[in-house]
């Protein structure tokens, strides 16, 4: 066996050396990956009725991989999503592979062939005005907790931030004066700034109070002990909140409600407003125009106000079916007289 095609090795480069260190991921994406490679570990391990650290690159085939995809789907009972999911990661891995070792380029190649599944596009969720406003008129916020509850919703909803976003804003990223403002993290911590309306900059101010002369590094949302908010607890803080607003406006029953929807929800109530698609990118940290275009696709409203400010072609009357020569009533007088 030939120890420079051994798997192991490989993985580890990939993991911690391509995905974290060359290519800067989320957090949740270095996660993600490493799930899938775990799971294909688990199956190639079976199947090559060998020790993890003795698979070797070979040893994954076509054939393999496909069955792994298999037993996703009917062993582990996996969405064709989580299937792709776990595909992408095997693809980016041997893409890997075969940029280190030109011998493998070929092997590799065959193994990026495998396919992923035509899947629908999942649907974009987002909220109505009536809905936005029976969420953010659900906190008690006469309560402290209510109080934090309002502003970070409001927060989530003028700025279009991820969960995880939120949950790393600081106190110095708040820049809450003339122009106010706030710099936010994104994936790959890649940074944006994103303007703040003048009622969130009220709530804010009225939220942090003394906090805003304290460390800069000192967190926006904090929990009931001080610590700061996960992006777990802003996602149950949001699907709490959404299930007491639906007592007023029952449609919320019928969406799932997260911190993503009120993303979603931001572009489209811009997309409404008139703002430039371009300017919708940049305020939601978009690096591909195409994915700020699907907010196009799906806001309905924005289509039949289009089609309404379009002129309405007039009436055309119908084509004339009789011939010319039948209405010259002279002509048809000489014809009868032969």
């Amino acid at each position: 066996m030939c120890d420079a095609h051994l798997l192991g090795p490989y993985v580890r480069r990939f993991l911690l050396e391509h995905v974290v260190a060359d290519r800067n991921l989320s957090r949740h994406t270095q996660q993600s990956y490493r799930d899938a490679i775990r799971l294909f570990l688990g199956f190639l391990t079976e199947q090559a009725r060998t020790d993890p650290t003795r698979l070797t690159v070979e040893q994954v085939t076509v054939g393999r991989v496909r069955g792994f995809l298999l037993h996703l789907e009917q062993a582990r009972g996996n969405a064709v999503a989580t299937r792709n999911q776990r595909l992408a990661a095997i693809h980016a891995l041997f893409r890997f592979v075969g940029r280190q070792v030109p011998e493998l380029v070929d092997h590799a190649a065959q193994v990026q062939g495998v396919p992923l599944r035509r899947t629908a596009p999942p649907a974009m969720p987002y909220l109505e005005q009536a809905e936005l406003d029976a969420l953010l008129a659900a906190p008690a916020r006469r309560r402290p907790q209510g109080q934090r509850d309002y502003a970070l919703l409001l927060f989530l909803y003028n700025t279009g931030a991820r969960a995880a976003e939120a949950a790393r804003a600081t106190v110095g990223d708040l820049d809450l004066g003339l122009t106010p403002c706030v710099r936010l993290r994104g994936k790959g911590d890649k940074s944006r700034v994103c303007p703040l309306w003048p009622h969130t900059v009220t709530v804010l101010r009225s939220l942090l109070g003394a906090r805003l002369d304290g460390p800069p590094e000192a967190p926006v949302f904090v929990n009931v002990r001080g610590a700061p908010l996960t992006r777990f607890g802003i996602h149950t803080l949001v699907e709490r909140t959404a299930a007491r607003a639906a007592a007023a406006v029952p449609s919320l029953r019928e969406k799932r409600v997260s911190p993503h929807t009120l993303r979603h929800t931001t572009a489209v109530h811009l997309l409404r407003a008139g703002v430039d698609i371009n300017t919708i990118r940049a305020w939601l940290g978009h690096v591909s125009l195409e994915t700020t275009n699907r907010y196009a696709e799906v806001d309905l409203e924005t289509k039949a106000k289009a089609l309404a400010a379009c002129a309405i072609p007039a009436a055309v009357p119908p084509r004339e079916r009789t011939p010319p020569w039948r209405k010259d009533r002279d002509l048809l007088a000489f014809l009868a007289s032969l």
